[in-house]
């Protein structure tokens, strides 16, 4: 049972990829392009995790926590860029 709620969870977020790739195309302006892309990886990140649970694998875990932490530093420097105009 556990398994079959793993791969609806995937299938789930795999919409969810859909739906926020065209968000990220339609996005008006910079900052909403920024946020599209941070709620792009955190759905990256639960499919990520939802595969390393169906395949009983542990190295997607932490495939999926480098991304997270990357995720967020590339989202604070993106935004200090977008309010300040420079990175740093």
């Amino acid at each position: 049972m556990p398994q079959v709620v793993a791969i609806v969870a995937a299938g789930w977020a795999t919409l969810l990829l859909v739906g926020g790739g065209l968000l990220l195309l339609r996005a008006p302006d910079t900052l909403h392009r920024v946020l599209a892309l941070d709620v792009l990886v955190a759905i990256v990140v639960v499919l990520l995790t939802a595969l390393s649970y169906v395949r009983d694998v542990s190295y997607y875990v932490d495939a999926a926590l480098a991304l997270a932490l990357l995720s967020f530093a590339a989202t604070l420097v993106a935004a200090r860029y977008v309010q300040r105009g420079r990175p740093f």
